[in-house]
């Protein structure tokens, strides 16, 4: 992975303070995003995948680890809280634990299995895991199969907030993906964060410095899971549905699709990657299929010329942290 990682820029107070920035500026504009008239439907789906990309992009843009079964945290948390707030009647705030939690629990699971081989052997093996939870859950009862779990129940988040009404929605996913992305931000700033880096541009390096790098790969995986999993529960309040496609394997190719298109490597690049992709999907619809055409068009001509993507090549450009 150092091939497309090797101009990230060393971690400076001046870097920290161009990103801080960068982000002060996303958060304001998506916080006007009410009031300027947008579908908040596809902001709200767009900030969801969007975080999912972020941490899919922790754990191979820092730690060097490409999963192509991601979307197993996705679908799993997604149908735990949908199980939870309509067969259990919970709360919302419970409903995204509950989902947390069992995302948390398989990234344990299958990180466990998973990081005990390296390069495709590690990517075939997260591609295999997903594909059988995804046929687990096309029999298993509570999934309902392909009808999935419909009419979820939005409720009141803390007994306060009515996640019925689309502004009040939409805040609270907004909070939800600004407190996943500056966990995700404080991680990779971290000495943790250092060593994850260090693992990804050469591991046996890092071993001889005395570091445990399958339980720093591990760490980076459980928290790529989750992460992505409370992405999963926040879906699940915006679509009001559970379905297989959140757990099929061409989901895992869209999370990829996003963090390469945006910029690899780089900490606002799966955001805007996400942005572009869901902008796709929502406003190309009306060409069907050939909608998969133009991804693929898209992510050859991103392989091919701008190898960064956007956000890394702006940053490239003007040699700033991204």
């Amino acid at each position: 992975m150092s091939t497309l990682t090797d101009d990230t820029l060393p971690v400076t107070p001046q870097a920290m303070r161009d990103e801080m920035i960068v982000f002060a500026g996303m958060a304001v504009l998506l916080g006007l995003v009410p009031l300027t008239g947008i579908y908040p439907f596809f902001v709200m789906q767009a900030l969801c995948f969007a975080l999912l990309a972020c941490a899919f992009n922790l754990l191979v843009g820092y730690g060097g680890l490409l999963s192509f079964g991601h979307a197993m945290f996705l679908g799993t948390a997604g149908y735990c809280s949908a199980h939870a707030l309509k067969v259990w009647g919970v709360t919302p705030e419970v409903g995204i634990l509950v989902g947390v939690a069992g995302a948390a629990a398989l990234s344990v699971v299958t990180g466990f299995i998973s990081i005990r081989r390296q390069g495709i052997y590690f990517s075939m093996i997260t591609l295999a895991l997903s594909q059988l939870l995804y046929f687990i859950y096309l029999q298993a009862p509570f999934t309902h199969g392909e009808d999935g779990i419909q009419g979820i129940p939005q409720g009141y988040l803390f007994g306060i907030f009515n996640l019925s009404k689309p502004t009040v929605l939409y805040y609270v996913v907004l909070a939800g993906f600004l407190g996943g992305f500056l966990l995700i931000f404080r991680t990779i700033n971290s000495p943790f964060g250092e060593v994850l880096k260090s693992i990804r541009e050469n591991e046996q390096r890092a071993i001889s410095l005395g570091y445990k790098t399958d339980n720093y790969k591990l760490l980076a995986f459980i928290l790529s899971g989750t992460i992505a999993g409370f992405a999963g529960s926040l879906k699940v309040f915006v679509a009001q549905n559970a379905s297989l496609t959140d757990v099929h394997w061409t989901m895992s190719g869209e999370i990829v699709l996003m963090t390469l298109v945006g910029g690899l490597g780089t900490v606002f690049g799966p955001v805007v990657g996400a942005f572009v992709i869901i902008a796709m999907q929502q406003y190309l619809a009306g060409f069907g299929q050939w909608v998969t055409v133009i991804q693929g068009v898209i992510f050859v001509a991103c392989v091919l010329t701008f190898r960064r993507g956007i956000i890394g090549e702006i940053a490239h450009y003007f040699r700033r942290s991204l």
